[in-house]
């Protein structure tokens, strides 16, 4: 179970991202933080896995609690790091390049969903995962931690829609073997083959799904599309 420390100072916003933590398997929320002092305190007596971060807070920003973290597990090295998400409405070039610097593993900038959040958590498992269950680190172990960050603040080409999107990812992901469009609409109930496709074509093409050629007797070759991210 990883253990997420919400720290926000929009109260609202902050039960929002709460309840995004809570619908996923293996995350619990175990605290709520308003302020960077408040994040501070929360962090060093609940030991979180993983903090939400915002930039703006009223009285230091989240890059200068991300630091202040690094600092106290610098000062006690028994102390298990930990990592962070920031989530935020900064765009400003020069605080995405402060959060990277300061050990962020990823910056997703409101607003987004509940999908983009939700990938970004899942991404932070795997990482966490692979790196638990490594003695000694190859080249192909570090390029895959490094190397490959997952697309969910992409934002969804026009003409689709992000219930839609979230539809489909469910679906697919209920059937790990693979879908086809046709069966991927069927299983939906409320889609069309062809607006299916769509939707899978994009996951395909962010790197969330993957694609496989079904041959049969005659005529082109089915495309199959497996939920990998």
């Amino acid at each position: 179970m990883t253990k997420v420390l919400v720290v926000d100072d929009d109260f609202m916003v902050a039960k929002l991202h709460g309840r995004y933590v809570s619908a996923m398997d293996g995350f619990a929320v175990a605290g709520v933080a308003h302020s960077g002092t408040e994040a501070l305190r929360a962090a060093e007596s609940l030991r979180p896995d993983l903090v939400l971060l915002d930039v703006y807070l009223p009285d230091m920003d989240g890059i200068e609690v991300l630091r202040e973290l690094r600092a106290a597990e610098e000062r006690d090295p028994s102390r298990t790091p930990v990592d962070a998400l920031f989530i935020t409405a900064a765009r400003d070039a020069g605080i995405v390049r402060a959060a990277l610097r300061a050990g962020a593993l990823h910056y997703l900038i409101k607003p987004f969903n509940q999908a983009a959040l939700q990938e970004q958590l899942r991404h932070v498992a795997a990482v966490r995962a692979r790196l638990d269950g490594l003695d000694e680190a190859r080249q192909e172990d570090v390029d895959q931690i490094f190397g490959a960050r997952p697309p969910g603040s992409r934002e969804l080409p026009k003409g689709l829609a992000a219930h839609t999107a979230d539809l489909v990812e469910r679906t697919l992901r209920g059937h790990p073997e693979g879908l086809s469009a046709t069966e991927c609409a069927e299983r939906a109930g409320t889609l069309s083959r062809v607006s299916a496709r769509r939707y899978l074509e994009f996951f395909a093409e962010t790197g969330r799904a993957r694609v496989s050629l079904r041959y049969g007797g005659t005529g082109r070759p089915e495309r199959r599309y497996r939920w990998v991210a």
